[in-house]
């Protein structure tokens, strides 16, 4: 049956629900806090509309994961009318929490929902972007379930954008026509991550190739992979097409899995929980990987304490967690959110998925980064995390580590085996340097 005609018939049901976005928002009060669906999913008719509201709002806090877009509320002019409390740093809140007109939570991602659902962080509002209502009345949460659908049974009033280019993911991805509170009719094209374009140097891309291979080292036939979104993943699956039955297990995937799909490699079925399914909890890509997930039994999408939990990671047998960082120093300490005093991103599932691998069967947690930055001025392998930088990876936790140069297993290694292990992938430049420290600090 066609979602206008299964519109007609909800219309009937619960007309009083379809209201315009100025009639919805104005629901939102002073002092308010109001999730918002984040990534792809950011339910921008929306948000357009609670921002049109300022002059008449005070301390409203907007909060949610990493998203795209715009996001008005966080411009300067807005201080006092809306504060941005990020879970994760995006790059179009950076900005606003460098400055202090926006806030930032560092959590584990697994934890958010139950942060969520036991009311420690109440919410009053829930702003969601989801896919019309089916013949049953369940409209799917997209491209993204994340913490959204925990925010969705927390909250007050819940506060639904219809749209029907939001694809119908499967999994624990519904919410009832009955659960809304007000439903707003759109038809507008879903905001896009697409892939990064390419504009590295012959010197970069060369970079990005060996530590992909590096790091693809390790993969086995059966593997299950956590892949995110970003030039070392891109370059990590380049060098996969000679495995046989891979599977996916990751918090997030983007249109970089397609091509092993398409060919076959990824299966899925050797994985030991949920054989046969890519399990997620949400997507960042364009509208090929939207197209892709629509409707496709292949897709198990699940909330965040669900795919995230340590416990649950550790179920699927050669968990391989690929995650990147910042900078990491001789101990093996990681830093992957800030860049010293500036927050720049956050936790995400790197600790959840370094736990989860490491607790798998032939599982390996893998930290990957270029040796240096600032076009090789800085060394990425450093004597110590920069000031004000927060470990997000204790050495504790720590195991495999890749840059260009090799791959290293520091797990179980003393201060003075990781030191030179670390060493002998830094870049040749800073080699000495690093050396030299580890000698005056009796390292060895």
């Amino acid at each position: 049956m066609h979602y206008k005609t299964i519109l007609e018939a909800v219309r009937k049901q619960y007309g009083r629900k379809f209201v315009t976005a100025e009639e919805a928002v104005s629901v939102i009060r002073s002092g308010d806090r109001v999730w918002v669906h984040p990534g792809c999913a950011v339910p921008n008719v929306l948000i357009d509309a609670m921002v049109e509201r300022a002059g008449e709002l005070e301390n409203v806090e907007v909060t949610h994961l990493l998203g795209v877009g715009p996001a008005a509320y966080t411009r300067p002019e807005m201080r006092g009318r809306f504060r941005h409390n990020a879970f994760f740093i995006g790059k179009n809140v950076r900005e606003a929490v460098w400055e202090g007109r926006a806030d930032f939570t560092p959590i584990f991602l697994s934890e958010i929902p139950s942060l969520l659902l036991s009311g420690q962080t109440p919410i009053d509002v829930a702003m969601i972007h989801v896919s019309p209502p089916d013949e049953h009345g369940f409209c799917s949460f997209g491209v993204g379930v994340e913490c959204t659908k925990a925010a969705t049974e927390a909250a007050k009033i819940v506060i639904a954008q219809l749209n029907p280019n939001m694809p119908r993911t499967l999994g624990d991805s519904f919410i009832h026509i009955s659960r809304l509170d007000y439903c707003v009719e759109t038809d507008t094209p879903l905001w896009e991550l697409p892939q990064l374009e390419g504009d590295e140097t012959p010197e970069e891309l060369d970079m990005y190739r060996k530590i992909g291979e590096n790091v693809a080292s390790l993969v086995e036939d059966g593997s299950t992979l956590q892949l995110g979104i970003g030039r070392i993943p891109d370059a990590v699956v380049h060098f996969l097409e000679d495995r046989r039955d891979l599977g996916v297990h990751s918090e997030m995937v983007s249109d970089g899995i397609l091509p092993l799909v398409e060919k076959g490699i990824i299966t899925n079925q050797k994985k030991t929980l949920l054989p046969g399914k890519i399990v997620t909890s949400f997507v960042l890509g364009t509208n090929t990987l939207f197209n892709f997930v629509d409707n496709n039994p292949l897709m198990e999408f699940r909330p965040t304490n669900f795919t995230n939990d340590p416990f649950t990671i550790a179920r699927n047998r050669k968990m391989v967690a690929i995650n990147s960082a910042i900078e990491i120093d001789l101990t093996g300490q990681v830093c992957a959110d800030s860049l010293g005093f500036r927050f720049f991103s956050g936790f995400g599932g790197q600790v959840d998925f370094i736990r989860g691998a490491a607790k798998s069967e032939g599982g390996k947690p893998v930290i990957a980064l270029p040796s240096t930055a600032k076009d090789g001025s800085i060394s990425r392998i450093s004597t110590r995390l920069r000031e004000g930088a927060g470990v997000t990876t204790s050495r504790g936790d720590i195991h495999f580590v890749a840059t260009e140069y090799g791959v290293v297993n520091l797990h179980g290694r003393t201060i003075r085996e990781r030191s030179r292990l670390l060493i002998s992938i830094a870049h040749p430049s800073f080699r000495e340097e690093l050396e030299r420290f580890a000698r005056e600090h009796h390292y060895f």
